[in-house]
């Protein structure tokens, strides 16, 4: 949780609240997707060198942490 903490930012004025990697405007959903679409960190460190791999791997226990924390609700009217 405290790699999160260093790593992801959520501010309103930023990228409308979406969680981003600190001091940048990529979103973890950004990084989620190059990861989705095949490129490897290497690739995505190369193409946005303000990222580092352990910023990639933050994106990523984010997004696990959430997944983890979500729940579904069923209303039964």
């Amino acid at each position: 949780m405290k790699e999160i903490q260093e790593r992801i930012s959520i501010n309103p004025e930023v990228r409308f609240g979406k969680p981003c990697i600190k001091g940048t405007r990529i979103t973890v959903q950004d990084v989620l997707g190059w990861l989705a679409s095949g490129m490897s960190t290497e690739e995505i460190v190369e193409d946005f060198p303000s990222l580092s791999r352990e910023d990639i791997l933050a994106a990523l226990t984010f997004a696990a942490y959430r997944e983890e924390s979500t729940k579904i609700l069923i209303s039964r009217i």
